[in-house]
């Protein structure tokens, strides 16, 4: 009389999991990183936005026609503090909270704006607002200088 044979051998058994086991151990590697990369995608994300608000508002600032205005009111009665004058800096909003923290519809405490996460701290007499990347170093984020209204991205340490 034959017996069926039921179930698998140990054999099999491990010849699976090490095939398993290998499979992970090469596949592994590309899933390491998605917090470094989410957060440069969110870094460069909230650049974008930055770089819009800036665009927005000095345009707005130029079709008025004033030079002298120090702030700019949007569509929907926001106030934006801005630079004067016909250099570099006119229309550009400011880096204080009334100035890109109201053009990006942050809310926060004098000297910082929060946004989406991102906490930016307005840097006296730099001229430059620093919002750094939430759980990346200290390096992780971007800068925004509002003399020139130019956003440099940093993705070091995310």
């Amino acid at each position: 009389m034959t017996q069926k044979q039921r179930g698998f051998t140990l054999i099999e058994l491990v010849v699976v999991i090490v095939i398993l086991g290998i499979l992970a151990a090469t596949a592994l590697p590309r899933f390491v990183n998605l917090q470094t990369d989410a957060r440069v995608a969110s870094v460069n994300g909230f650049a974008g936005g930055l770089r819009a608000a800036v665009a927005v508002v000095q345009s707005r600032w130029i079709v008025t026609g004033s030079t002298s205005a120090a702030t700019v009111t949007t569509q929907d009665s926001t106030v934006v503090a801005v630079g004067t004058g016909s250099g570099s800096s006119g229309g550009v909003p400011t880096g204080a909270t009334g100035g890109i923290g109201n053009a990006m519809r942050c809310s926060g405490a004098s000297g910082t704006n929060n946004c989406s996460g991102f906490i930016g701290t307005y840097v006296a007499g730099g001229d430059s607002t620093f919002w750094p990347a939430n759980g990346g170093s200290g390096t992780c984020g971007m800068t925004y200088n509002d003399t020139t209204g130019n956003v440099v991205i940093t993705t070091n340490g995310c």
